[in-house]
């Protein structure tokens, strides 16, 4: 997954770096709230820890502006040397979904990140992921159209894993590559479209299905689930 830090002290922006980095994750890094602001209108992120003090603007004020501005409910840590009762007040009250003090002790940051994950992301988790008719084992990597055994290639499986576990949310192009791909391959620009292209025809994802694979011009994708007999089991 990608996680954006957001600190403007470089120490910090290093722990909480190789923290993610240790678990998996990609890791974004930003000093100025007005960067990060303006990155998340171009870049999906999976998950947020944000400063409360910065040179240009508050870290409550950024978890303000993505709460009104960014439809994904990412999750948000906020992390400060407030310890005040009303300071975690404010700083939950404004949106984000965990409180930190400085300094940060790594194995109670690892936990909260894991934790948070979990929550936002119960799909992800999960070793078989049901969703209408489509079936995923992710141990076996295989996946199924009502019973049936669909062939897909490494790719394609995990691209349709990614999709799923984000029903309803735009991937940008960036995210996609760095998720199936990893962040230092480089790739055709038009590997991405024909896999989305080649997982759609394999899945037969449109409406008869009960979903819908849309590509939105100059951002990226969004498998998108209609009905309710499509919700995830």
């Amino acid at each position: 997954m990608r996680v954006a830090v957001l600190d403007d002290e470089p120490a910090h922006l290093d722990l909480i770096r190789r923290v993610a980095q240790s678990l998996g994750h990609e890791c974004l890094l930003f000093t100025r709230g007005r960067d990060l602001m303006h990155q998340l209108q171009r870049e999906s992120v999976d998950l947020l820890i944000i400063d409360w003090h910065l040179p240009d603007i508050t870290g409550v004020e950024v978890v303000r502006w993505v709460r009104a501005r960014i439809q994904h409910a990412m999750p948000i840590i906020i992390v400060t040397n407030r310890i005040a009762e009303r300071d975690v007040v404010t700083g939950l009250a404004s949106g984000a979904d965990d409180y930190m003090t400085k300094p940060l002790r790594v194995m109670e940051l690892t936990a909260r990140v894991q934790a948070l994950l979990r929550r936002s992301y119960p799909a992800a988790q999960r070793s078989i992921q049901r969703h209408g008719p489509y079936t995923f084992d992710l141990h076996a990597r295989q996946a199924f159209i009502n019973g049936v055994a669909v062939e897909l290639k490494n790719k394609e499986f995990e691209l349709a894993c990614c999709m799923f576990s984000h029903l309803g949310r735009l991937l940008t192009r960036g995210y996609l590559r760095q998720t199936i791909w990893g962040s230092e391959v480089e790739i055709p620009s038009r590997s991405l479209d024909t896999h989305v292209s080649t997982l759609r025809n394999k899945l037969g994802l449109r409406p008869e299905q009960g979903y819908r694979l849309i590509s939105v011009y100059g951002q990226g994708y969004r498998l998108e689930a209609l009905g309710a007999q499509t919700d995830a089991q």
